[in-house]
């Protein structure tokens, strides 16, 4: 059935107008809003957009956190006929300057002080940018700017329009047609400028309901909004599938709370990267390394229990009685209260997307009774492409094609995608768009992967990034950066890394410490250290990380394909990777060019052979300064080992 988001908001209001739609917390209270209230709110924020001059085809920036009233302006956009386009919160604002100018932009959304500076300080570059209404006043008194107002005085104003002119705002939903255009999202940007990726109503809500019958969804569920609404899989999960299925979404007070409000709501559905699910058992450990000699053992014998048969019981594989028994006494000593602690005690399906997942993470979710699955999407496909039914999720694969999708792999072995979820286009870009989308309708995901014998996609990179070991004891061996980085990253005291090593005779890679892990591990140890850069240069610390890599080289060894992406050479950077200094995107993939280019100081030492390399960085700090940071950068050898095939 086709349909468009405002129509669906007024159908829950209609049939549930009482039911939470969602809750936002507030000074350490949640305080929810009905159905009913939100087609309120969003009807007398149509009223005072349409009032201000907002009118079909109009593009709208909203930029801010999760909140209702973000939510609720990105529906009255909607319902106009206008179109919505999400930035990243955590953007400077210097980023904000090309979208808002290629969309041509006249209105934005600014949840609060931070964000109303950060437009006004871009202003004079965005001639078009004319209406700027925030929600939060703190701090907003004395702002004297032509067209900046409060999200009060905008609903104020809409409420009398409504009052005067009654059937206004459901006119102007019925005239929306499920072929228009919903949203807009910006790419990251990794190559040049970012690009405006194009939605229908009928893509983003029909890869919705794709997801939501797939896991058999329901308006029983909760989810937590934690992740920027600019990311299109926050935005499906917690938007497109919010208004499909009719459930709760949760807005937490603040990112500092996260952790306490994933606990207080106990989502039953539930969404992030490798990277948050990553933080969550870095935390786990840091507080394991703080316990008892007692408790410690414990943990760790069922742990290994949990590794050993925790997979085989979530697929609902035959388990022998006695580790029946033995890992239900762990559930109940050790797994449950884990879970509960991390907040996903509830969880009856949690995905996990973005980027590729170490496979040792995975494995450790659904061994302590988490059901962590994957899925396999990008921007451009409205997220939905391949799902992993229960009791089929696999470390190494991302699921069977879901409802409407087809799969092929072109010669050089890119995944190419038909789906009903496609981007409409490049918003002004035609070129790019002919190069991602076929005449006949297959998209280009520029991932390099193959399907298996059970009928699951297996991601190995980005075709772009995998590549040839040239000479060397691997000569023609293949490598995968991300696969060998995110085994890496799978260690609690590692953050980030950057693989390098196509072309070359050697794979070599530059680490980032988790400051956390790292710092706690060094204190418990007595090792001073003042701040990151010399934390990360501790001849411990070196030892410490050269442990994992040689771990993760023994894992290699024992795969006959990847066995040649073995690390031979490493070195802990001095600064943390960051999004604002250009070495990470807005969604934290590592941008592997861009790093090899202004670090090419340090991979040349990487592969000359030097013992250290002396580096002096250009950083940018939060308040807008920019400084530097220097150090002279030790560089390891780590033992490799002969493939296991060939030992044998």
């Amino acid at each position: 059935m086709h349909t468009t988001f405002p129509q669906l908001l007024l159908t829950h209001a209609q049939e549930r107008p009482a039911a939470p739609a969602m809750r936002e917390k507030e000074y350490g209270i949640w305080q929810s809003l009905s159905w009913g209230a939100l087609a309120t709110l969003v009807e007398h924020l149509a009223c005072g957009l349409h009032q201000a001059g907002l009118r079909r085809g109009d593009h709208m920036v909203v930029v801010g956190a999760n909140r209702p009233r973000l939510y609720a302006t990105m529906l009255a956009a909607q319902s106009l006929g206008a179109v919505p386009i999400p930035l990243y919160q955590d953007a400077a604002g210097a980023e904000c300057v090309f979208p808002i100018n290629n969309a041509e932009v006249a209105f934005a959304f600014a949840e609060d002080q931070e964000q109303v500076d950060k437009l006004l300080e871009v202003r004079a570059q965005c001639p078009s940018l004319a209406h700027i209404y925030f929600d939060d006043p703190r701090g907003l008194r004395n702002y004297d700017e032509p067209g900046l107002a409060s999200v009060d005085e905008l609903l104020a104003a809409g409420q009398a329009f409504a009052g005067l002119h009654p059937g206004f705002f459901k006119a102007e939903v019925e005239k929306i047609a499920h072929t228009d255009v919903a949203a807009m999202f910006f790419t990251s940007g990794t190559t040049g400028n970012p690009k405006g990726v194009v939605h229908t109503h009928d893509s983003l809500l029909n890869r919705a309901r794709a997801g939501a019958d797939f896991d058999k969804l329901t308006h029983s569920e909760e989810v937590l909004a934690y992740l920027p609404p600019a990311w299109i899989g926050q935005n499906i999960f917690s938007y497109a599938q919010w208004l499909a299925c009719g459930y709760v979404v949760n807005c937490p007070e603040s990112a500092a709370t996260v952790t306490i409000d994933l606990k207080e709501i106990g989502p039953t559905y539930y969404f992030a990267p490798p990277r948050v699910f990553e933080g969550l058992l870095t935390s786990v450990m840091i507080r394991m390394e703080d316990a008892g000699a007692p408790k410690r053992k414990l943990f760790h014998a069922f742990m290994r229990l949990a590794q050993r048969v925790g997979p085989a019981l979530m697929d609902g594989k035959a388990v022998g009685t006695v580790d029946r028994v033995l890992y239900a006494l762990g559930n109940f000593m050790v797994y449950g209260p884990l879970r509960n602690n991390l907040g996903l005690s509830r969880v009856r399906v949690a995905y996990t997307a973005g980027e590729a997942i170490g496979p040792d993470l995975f494995t450790f979710y659904r061994a302590i009774g988490v059901n962590l699955k994957q899925l396999y999407g990008s921007t451009e496909t409205a997220v939905f492409v391949c799902l992993q039914p229960d009791h089929e999720a696999r470390a190494d694969t991302v699921g069977v094609p879901c409802a409407g999708v087809e799969i092929k792999v072109a010669d050089n072995g890119e995944i190419l995608v038909k789906s009903p979820g496609l981007l409409k286009e490049y918003y002004k870009n035609p070129v790019a768009t002919a190069e991602v989308l076929t005449d006949d309708g297959w998209y280009h995901t520029s991932d390099a992967g193959f399907i298996d014998a059970h009928g699951h996609l297996k991601i190995i990179d980005r075709v772009k990034d995998v590549g040839r070991i040239q000479g060397g004891g691997f000569d023609g061996a293949l490598f995968a950066p991300k696969y060998v980085e995110n085994k890496l990253k799978f260690f609690q005291h590692i953050k980030e890394a950057v693989a390098y090593g196509d072309g070359r005779e050697k794979v070599c890679v530059m680490v980032n410490i988790d400051f956390d892990a790292v710092g706690n591990w060094a204190e418990r140890r007595n090792l001073p250290y003042a701040g990151y850069t010399d934390l990360a240069q501790k001849p411990q610390v070196y030892q410490l990380i050269k442990e994992c890599v040689e771990k993760v080289n023994a894992d290699l060894s024992a795969d006959a394909l990847l066995a040649g992406s073995q690390v031979s050479r490493f070195l802990v950077l001095h600064k943390e990777l960051d999004a604002d200094d250009g070495e990470l995107t807005r969604t934290n993939k590592v941008r592997r060019g861009f790093i090899a280019e202004k670090y090419q100081v340090l991979v040349d030492a990487l592969y000359n052979g030097a013992s250290s390399q002396y580096i002096e960085t250009q950083v940018k700090f939060e308040d807008g300064r920019t400084g530097s940071v220097s150090a002279t950068l030790k560089i390891e050898d780590a033992k490799t080992f002969a493939p296991v095939q060939a030992a044998a």
